[in-house]
């Protein structure tokens, strides 16, 4: 069995649709190739934002920046790391890559305009307008591709439902104190009853199913060819260049001949057990919240004709995770990532103190709680707050009032105590050292300080906290009982340490472009080369690379604008 055509595109997330989406509109015959039963890899489950310093839809917003502020940042950021040609191509691309989706396809974006940087002490660092998310979709727009669309997680959806971060998000958070937000609320569930009663799924997409969905319609109007349940085994390689893929179809191998090349975009190595083994720190207690899929198919195959790997200051994007059992025996992942910066929640080790400023980003985060977890001890921290707390901001999956508490408790996932001592009992936690550790914090709370870690003296952490609360929108003291806690470890949303890679997405080997063949997303090395300088920095390379990846191979990419 064999197929042919101009490009080839292993993997299906934000990386290989942005990539298939524009090597279709300038004219090559494209497929894409996925290994799952469903489009969308973790890009689908994801929250969607994407950075793209001096994108013109944050421009129309009256944003003033520069591409030289960005680099700035970014040089601050990465120290070592910085890699100026994937940085200077990435910085010059990425605002590009989001004008021709919006003028020649179906996903348009909205402005993050109060949406600062992680590291606002640094030279450069934005406060806001350098990242976008795709505008909100209505699923049945998609026809009978809706059924290849990745379905949202249990965990981070509502009844499957999923929710933007900004106005949606608050007004669900806020639905019982304000009459406005309380009637957005209920329309917003009723019309998603009435989708899962029609059509068996919701057809509000947001977040990363937006991001998708229209990637998968731009791509559907142009001609691509998609095909599930066909995980790519081999390249093919003919006097040194690539010219296809083998890959798995019906039970039987196909060849995919591809004139232009190949791109990998098959979501880097995080569920790969034994490279994982080789290069994640503490991999034992490490929790992955990519898709089961994504075992390192892009990183053997390339690896088998002659790439390698790139350095990275990590091999992963941290985040993280509590584990969530269900009543019918499954456990998932649970992402920390809103509560954290909250005013009233702090996060200790089992010696009780803390360890870190719990508003930091989330990789920085767990990096803090890799760091100071003892050697031989399992990676564990435990975020502290009161029921008043978790009533209004909820805490990890135990969602806020007036949605109930107690099967959370009655499951294990939240523990309880009417005392610091009793809780820490409950947990495991030392309690004289948390006892110390909320005297501490409590008294300095009470004047909205926080002289150990300086809780909400950036931007990023100001909006991470609760605005309405002062004086200080971070801290607030943790002295009502009864208290709670849950347990955090280690996890990612996907790997940074991917294949080596030039400005312009070509496969490095020994320095030199592997002909035919491109790489993007995970399956990449990260530009950021293994930090988190601002949310949506795996999504906007992997838009921007698949793009470039494209372009150059459809021989357009010095003629970009």
């Amino acid at each position: 069995m064999s197929a042919e055509c101009d490009l080839l595109v292993i993997g299906s997330g934000a990386a290989g649709l942005s990539a298939a989406v524009t090597a279709a509109h300038h004219g090559l015959r494209v497929i894409v190739v996925e290994k799952d039963a469903v489009l969308g890899g973790t890009s689908a489950w994801s929250g969607g934002w994407i950075w793209a310093p001096g994108n013109p839809v944050c421009a129309r917003t009256g944003t003033v920046d520069s591409l030289e502020t960005a680099e700035t940042y970014l040089r601050a950021v990465l120290g070592n790391h910085f890699d100026a040609p994937r940085v200077h191509a990435f910085l010059t691309h990425a605002p590009r890559m989001v004008a021709f989706f919006e003028t020649h396809t179906a996903l348009t974006f909205e402005p993050g305009s109060q949406i600062p940087d992680t590291y606002g002490h640094l030279p450069g660092a934005g406060t806001g307008g350098r990242s976008v998310i795709a505008v909100s979709y209505d699923g049945r727009a998609l026809g009978p591709l809706m059924r290849l669309l990745r379905p949202p997680l249990r965990e981070t959806s509502f009844l499957g439902l999923t929710i933007q971060a900004g106005a949606d998000l608050r007004a669900f958070m806020t639905m019982t104190r304000q009459p406005r937000a309380f009637a957005y609320v209920i329309r917003r569930m009723a019309r998603h009853l009435w989708d899962l009663g029609r059509h068996g799924r919701a057809m509000q997409l947001r977040n990363g199913s937006a991001l998708v969905a229209r990637l998968m319609r731009s791509a559907a109007d142009l001609g691509v060819e998609f095909r599930t349940d066909s995980p790519a085994l081999r390249l093919l390689i003919e006097d040194g260049r690539v010219t296809g893929a083998v890959v798995a179809a019906g039970g039987a191998e196909q060849t995919i001949r591809a004139t232009r090349g190949v791109v990998l975009a098959s979501g880097g190595f995080p569920q790969d057990s034994a490279r994982r083994a080789a290069q994640f720190p503490q991999n034992d207690t490490h929790v992955s919240l990519a898709v089961p899929t994504a075992t390192g198919d892009g990183l053997r195959m390339a690896e088998a004709v002659g790439a390698r790997q790139g350095e990275t200051a990590s091999p992963g994007a941290w985040c993280p995770v509590s584990q969530v059992r269900w009543p019918d025996g499954r456990q998932a992942p649970f992402p920390h990532i809103i509560e954290r910066g909250k005013p009233g929640v702090i996060a200790v080790l089992p010696n009780g103190q803390r360890f870190c400023n719990e508003g930091l980003g989330y990789h920085d985060f767990v990096e803090a709680l890799l760091r100071n977890t003892p050697p031989g001890q399992p990676p564990e921290a435990w975020l502290i707050a009161t029921r008043a707390f978790q009533r209004r901001y909820g805490l990890g999956i135990s969602r806020p009032f007036p949605l109930p508490l107690r099967p959370w408790l009655r499951r294990g996932y939240l523990k309880s105590g009417q005392t610091p001592e009793a809780l820490a009992k409950a947990c495991g936690i030392d309690p004289a050292g948390l006892r110390a550790t909320l005297d501490d914090w409590n008294r300095h709370a009470a004047k909205g300080e926080d002289p150990a870690f300086h809780r909400g003296t950036t931007p990023y952490m100001r909006l991470q906290g609760d605005a309405s609360h002062g004086p200080n929108p971070c801290v607030a003291p943790i002295d009502r009982p009864p208290y709670l806690a849950v347990k955090v470890i280690p996890g990612s949303f996907g790997t940074f340490a991917g294949l080596e890679t030039d400005a312009a997405a070509r496969v490095l080997q020994g320095g030199a472009p592997i002909p035919g063949l491109y790489a993007a997303g995970t399956d990449m090395a990260s530009v950021m080369g293994g930090f988190y300088p601002a949310g949506g920095i795996n999504l906007g390379p992997a838009l921007t690379f698949g793009h470039i990846a494209a372009l150059h191979a459809a021989g357009a990419l010095e003629n970009a604008t």
